[in-house]
Parts: structure tokens; C-alpha cells; sequence
């Protein structure tokens, strides 16, 4: 499977000729969502789910598919009938060729005033990869990939590095990292890769991409 790191929480996943798309938002780049078979989106907020972005890649291809959780599938449903479907914790599902299980529920705190919104995590292919979306959920399955939400409003770098020590992934590409600075990312590279737990963690540019 080939991964592909777009911009923020933004990932691509290709695997005989068809794609997933993680999360296109408004902080990823403009065409993210465009040429998915498949686009999943683990919560509302627009910096993961740009709703102009999915349904221009609704309308480009007919066959195109979504799968999210209720509050965002209630903006997209009426408008594509049949091919948006709502999911949550302990759901499993195949799209395009892709083994995909539900994992969590509600979104990290970012303050206790803030009511916390829904959020689900989606498991591809059997532990290949998991995408928590906003939220530092441990799924009940081994990941071989973790895709690790590393600054936002709701986290601090102590969290993250125990999240990776709880999943325990083969290895961890950074994600929800557009709030970064350059001059930050040394520190976040050196203290996860040195308190991970031995996960090996990486970080890839937007663009560049690796296999998994």
C-alpha cells in the first residue's frame, strides 16, 4: 500500500488501483479529495472535513463513496443519495478493496466549557494503518501504522509520545502537524523517537510518500 501525506491530518492510501482519502480539510491542499474511489472523515471540524473539497470529488466521479460518522454525513447525504453512509464505534466495513473497522467515539478535550463533539477512528486493512482523527484512541488491534496527531489545541507533546507507547505501531508518521512550526519540529522529532517506546517515528513532507 502506498501512503501519501498531504497537508495536516490529510493521508492518501493506494492499493490496486484505488485510493482512500483521510480527512481532505480546509488546512490540506485544494484537489486532496479529487480521484478517491473511497473518502473517510473521522469528524467535523473543517480542518478534516472541507465540505466544498468532497462534494467537487462527489461530482467528479459518481462512484466515489463516503464513510463518516452522523453530524458530517448530514451535510452530504441529501445531495448524494446512496453513497454517503454514517458509521461508528465497532463498525466494519469494505470500500474499494479496503477492510476498514470503526474505532472511538468523542473527540479529545480541548477545554472543559467546550462540549466535545463525536470523532471516530478508522482501522484499514487489518492494522496497516490507523487514523484517529482528533483523538488519541488505542484501537483493540495491533497497528503496524499509526498516524500520530502530534500539536493541536487539545494535546501536549507528553500525551503524544504516551499514545505511542499505549498503540505500540511499527512506526509512527507525524499527522495534525500544520499548527507546527519549523523551528519546533527538531524537538518533537528528537523526544518522540527517543521516548516512543521504540516505535519508529517519521515524518514526511507534504507530498512525499512511503509504503506501508
Amino acid at each position: 500500500m502506498k501512503l501519501t501525506k498531504k497537508s495536516h491530518s490529510c493521508v492518501r492510501l493506494e492499493k490496486d488501483g484505488r485510493t482512500l482519502v483521510l480527512d481532505p480539510g480546509g488546512f490540506s491542499e485544494e484537489d486532496t479529495a479529487l480521484g478517491a474511489d473511497v473518502i473517510l472523515i473521522t469528524h467535523e471540524h473543517a480542518d478534516h472535513f472541507d465540505e466544498g473539497r468532497v462534494r467537487a470529488a462527489l461530482e467528479a466521479d459518481p462512484a466515489a463513496e463516503v464513510w463518516t460518522l452522523r453530524s458530517v454525513a448530514e451535510q452530504l447525504a441529501a445531495a448524494f443519495p446512496g453513497r454517503v453512509h454514517t458509521v461508528g464505534h465497532g463498525d466494519t466495513f469494505t470500500a474499494a478493496g479496503f477492510e476498514v473497522q470503526v474505532h472511538g467515539e468523542l473527540h479529545a478535550v480541548i477545554h472543559p466549557d467546550i462540549p466535545r463533539i463525536t470523532n471516530v477512528g478508522f482501522l484499514v486493512d487489518g492494522g496497516r494503518v490507523f487514523h484517529p482523527g482528533d483523538a488519541l484512541t488505542v484501537p483493540d488491534h495491533p497497528v503496524d501504522t499509526l498516524m500520530l496527531p502530534v500539536m493541536a489545541p487539545w494535546n501536549k507533546i507528553s500525551e503524544v509520545i504516551d499514545y505511542v507507547r499505549e498503540v505500540r505501531p511499527r512506526r509512527a508518521y507525524d499527522i495534525h502537524d500544520a499548527l507546527l512550526t519549523d523551528l519546533a519540529r527538531p524537538i518533537y522529532d528528537r523526544q518522540i523517537g527517543a521516548l516512543g517506546g521504540g516505535a519508529d517515528h517519521r515524518r514526511l513532507a507534504p507530498g512525499a510518500s512511503a509504503d506501508v
